[in-house]
């Protein structure tokens, strides 16, 4: 589904389409499960209603999904999908308000929030594996004192990790401190045992490689060595993962400029989300976005 295409949505043509991707094989009451249902078309009812002839609950596509409960029109909610979905850094509130035409700034914030939660990966998502490159990165606030560098370590920043599987997935989310514990922690959670970890020097990591069977490789960007071959012909550097970052600072300094504390780990779902699918089109980068909307709520509170 193209934007043209959704340009020229109706609001039952966005209806149908919603349908398809979260019920290919039909209607499926969200409260019991059963797919013994009935639709209602009668006066009274809602466009889309639908009714469970097991449990008797009423409900409709958005039901159960990040869209529950919204009073935005179903196209303007699939527009705003293929709008971040196809944005490589992301679009910011005011933006997506100007391009949908919706009422107020409160509005597209949390239609934006709803749908980078609906990015958000599975808990039991698949480990990264191969050799997977790790670095941080540090995003917003100011140096803690006057006169201090106003990069990395030592700021008032927010420490992100970046965990990225060479030509495959990644993974990022805000951690509270960049201590060996933490990091090695996280790192161990979201890495295979099989892999081979590629990091910088520093010295946080030391010690990691016992926990995997490819080991730890390095480089030291203080002594300007940014690419290293090893004997047996591997590349060992972190470019990977430094494109990543970079993507997220063009996102923070040119588009939202403002990405605070509480929400970051959203800010984060949303550029690994596009990162994971940056193979594939923006139609299918919608639709992959539109099918993980399911199950999950996000309210404004």
């Amino acid at each position: 589904m193209t934007l043209t295409d959704i340009a020229k949505m109706t609001e039952d043509d966005a209806r149908e389409y919603l349908e398809k991707l979260r019920w290919p094989h039909g209607p499926v009451c969200p409260h019991c499960e059963s797919n013994n249902v009935t639709r209602l078309h009668g006066e009274k009812h809602r466009a889309g209603t639908i009714q469970c002839n097991g449990c008797r609950e009423q409900f409709t596509v958005t039901v159960g999904g990040v869209m529950e409960s919204s009073h935005i029109p179903l196209v303007k909610w699939v527009l705003a999908f293929h709008l971040l979905c196809s944005s490589k850094k992301g679009m910011s509130a005011l933006q997506l308000q100007r391009e949908l035409n919706l009422g107020s700034y409160r509005t597209a914030w949390f239609m934006a929030h709803r749908i980078r939660h609906a990015m958000e990966g599975q808990p039991m998502q698949e480990q990264l594996k191969g050799y997977v490159e790790a670095d941080e990165t540090y995003v917003g606030g100011k140096p803690r004192y006057k006169g201090q560098s106003k990069r990395g370590r030592g700021t008032k920043k927010a420490a992100v990790m970046v965990l990225v599987e060479r030509d495959g997935n990644s993974v990022c989310k805000p951690i509270p401190r960049v201590t060996r514990k933490e990091l090695g922690g996280e790192i161990r959670k979201c890495v295979s045992e099989k892999a081979m970890l590629i990091t910088d020097e520093f010295q946080v990591y030391n010690g990691i490689g016992k926990h995997f069977e490819g080991g730890h490789e390095s480089v030291n960007h203080g002594r300007k060595e940014y690419v290293r071959m090893t004997a047996g012909g591997l590349s060992v550097h972190t470019n990977t993962a430094e494109s990543f970052n970079a993507l997220i600072k063009r996102g923070h300094y040119g588009v939202y400029h403002q990405m605070s504390k509480k929400h970051l780990h959203r800010y984060c779902s949303e550029f690994s989300f596009r990162w994971n699918h940056r193979k594939t089109n923006d139609s299918a980068r919608t639709e992959a976005a539109l099918r993980q909307a399911e199950g999950k709520r996000l309210t404004y509170a």
